[in-house]
């Protein structure tokens, strides 16, 4: 092996898996937003947890193309998108230009940010918590991040468990996984699954556990997420429809005290 070859890392397979995946990113249901249902329902979720802006500093970690920063943003919150592919980092400045939005997108690794200490009111993420290599260290470096009193929303799924929608769709010979993957994504994509923190599946609850190691109180795991869902569902063919609406998915809250 080279020592090129030596040299990669699953957090450069992490960076490199997501930057092939940045120009088509915001063609799929549940990564840009397709309806004003599910914008409203996104804003319900981040009312309900973390309130309305009014000129707070947001941390939209693993920010990608620029979703959840642009719906931050029509909150009033003061945002910050942070990502590591700088393919997503250019279609998302290229976006905020498009819609006139004053928000800030820089390189960041989430598991080590180089942010000021206790400068952000609150922090986001969407689907980052499953790609994390070394989750506490990521869980300690954001409770640092964070003001007194500010709060931490995490929003993402246990997509290692297989329901029983994901297995029948299978069984009948629907493609398992995410079927807008070009060839060969789908099986660098479970590459990775294996060699992440939550390799497997990432129930909730374990998530919560070591969050609170780390200093966070006040845990609220909240599973009612139909809001945005059932909107999603309605763009996709049945099955996925189907099965996003059966996933466990959830958001996560915990705030630092």
């Amino acid at each position: 092996m080279s020592d090129a070859g030596a040299n990669y890392s699953i957090r450069d397979e992490i960076r490199e898996f997501w930057s092939e995946r940045a120009a088509t990113f915001d063609d799929s249901v549940g990564h840009e937003i397709f309806s004003e249902a599910e914008r409203a329902g996104w804003h319900q979720l981040i009312r309900k947890h973390l309130g309305e802006g009014q000129g707070r500093a947001a941390l939209d970690l693993a920010s990608g193309t620029g979703v959840i920063s642009h719906l931050m943003h029509d909150m009033g919150f003061v945002v910050t998108g942070a990502d590591w592919s700088e393919a997503m980092l250019e279609r998302a400045r290229a976006k905020a230009v498009k819609r006139k939005a004053d928000i800030r997108f820089i390189m960041r690794d989430a598991e080590n940010t180089a942010e000021p200490r206790a400068s952000y009111d609150v922090i986001t993420n969407r689907h980052l918590v499953w790609t994390l290599v070394d989750a506490p260290a990521a869980f300690r470096e954001w409770f640092e991040l964070l003001k007194p009193g500010g709060k931490l929303l995490i929003v993402d799924g246990n997509m290692g468990r297989k329901n029983w929608v994901t297995r029948l769709r299978t069984r009948f010979g629907g493609k398992a996984g995410h079927s807008n993957l070009a060839p060969g994504m789908s099986e660098r994509l479970q590459r990775i699954r294996e060699q992440v923190h939550f390799a497997g599946e990432m129930r909730p609850e374990d998530v919560v556990a070591a969050l609170l190691a780390v200093g966070f109180v006040e845990p609220v795991i909240d599973r009612r997420l139909g809001a945005i869902h059932w909107p999603q569902a309605r763009k996709m063919p049945f099955w996925r429809g189907l099965e996003r609406l059966t996933q466990e998915r959830f958001a996560i809250c915990v705030t630092k005290r």
